[in-house]
């Protein structure tokens, strides 16, 4: 019972989250074995699973979109303690093909400046990655913005990046600012910001548009991306922690209890997202008034704050991802994706 003066907050059980296939033209067209389509026509790029056009495929909200979810139900899905009220991270499945342009991501300041409500910090936990798989995070020492601008005209700006040979497991992180790309042989599970906003400054041709002068204003010549060393303690492995988001790998066992799978640095019940890198799951509880929730291969489930507690079962070779959103204690100062 709410105490006098306080709204009571109803419980809201998890559910799952239908992808969305997105197109973009580095992509592929047949997803298989990681999803079960096929392109009807331009190739997929991107698997969002926490956008707000996704669709909720089970419980109270089945068939509204997670943007809806959220502004019908802030306080259950958010904890009445969180400092916003919309869905605070975009999370995706990257395939790519051919090589994605190479990009820049304002902060908040510079996308508030250009009527933005958020810019985008990122980071990339590598699903797989074929030998010697490459993404580009940043910026070698010594390039200056000048030497960027050469780059775009001499179409050299490769040459200018920081090149990281990446493997199945490693998490990297991009904040905002990083000028970075991503080249084919990996399969990448993309956290971030909920925010789709990226100035192109080199597409290898494509036609499509760029995005110079306010990806160059955008450009931070030395930033902290790069690889993140995995912290493994001993129910879990923390592969990122920072300002937005933090993401820990969870070992299941038989089965795990809702309650167990909060960190230590954890304060009151909020949002998360169970992502199956591997194998599969179901989310059940017992007296509790909801029906088992599956979590299937590269399906993701929402965990409300407001949930009632539960237990996660593996149902065979479950590998759990566990992401929560981070609110950063000040904003850090300094249009499509790919």
């Amino acid at each position: 019972m709410a105490l006098s003066g306080e709204i009571s907050v109803r419980e809201l059980a998890p559910f799952r989250i239908a992808p969305r296939f997105v197109e973009r033209v580095w992509g592929y067209h047949d997803l298989h074995p990681w999803y079960d389509k096929i392109a009807d026509g331009d190739p997929i790029g991107e698997v969002w699973l926490t956008g707000d056009e996704c669709l909720v495929a089970n419980g109270s909200y089945a068939g509204k979109t997670l943007g809806g979810v959220f502004a019908e139900a802030p306080d259950e899905m958010l904890g009445k303690a969180a400092p916003q009220s919309g869905s605070p991270l975009l999370i995706k499945v990257l395939f790519a093909r051919e090589k994605l342009s190479v990009q820049v991501h304002p902060d908040d300041t510079l996308a508030r400046k250009y009527g933005q409500p958020r810019g985008k910090t990122e980071c990339w936990y590598v699903l797989a990655a074929e030998p010697g798989a490459q993404v580009a995070a940043g910026l070698k020492p010594g390039v200056t913005v000048d030497k960027i601008k050469e780059g775009i005209q001499a179409n050299t700006l490769e040459e200018s990046l920081d090149l990281l040979t990446v493997a199945a497991g490693e998490t990297i992180f991009v904040d905002a600012g990083t000028v970075h790309a991503i080249w084919p042989g990996s399969i990448l599970l993309e956290t971030q910001q909920n925010c789709d906003l990226t100035y192109r400054l080199y597409d290898y041709g494509r036609g499509r548009e760029l995005h110079i002068q306010k990806g160059l204003e955008a450009v931070r010549l030395t930033t902290r991306a790069g690889k993140v060393p995995a912290r493994v303690l001993s129910d879990r492995t923390i592969l990122v922690d920072e300002g937005y988001f933090c993401m820990e790998r969870i070992a299941v066992g038989e089965s795990r209890t809702s309650g167990s799978l909060a960190g230590a640095g954890e304060r009151a019940p909020g949002l998360a997202y169970l992502f199956a890198a591997a194998g599969s799951g179901r989310i059940s509880s017992p007296g509790n008034g909801f029906e088992p929730v599956e979590l299937p291969t590269r399906g993701i489930v929402a965990v409300p704050a407001a949930s009632p507690e539960f237990l996660v079962e593996n149902l065979g070779g479950l590998d759990l991802i566990r992401i929560t959103p981070n609110w950063p204690k000040e904003i850090p100062s300094g249009e499509t994706h790919g």
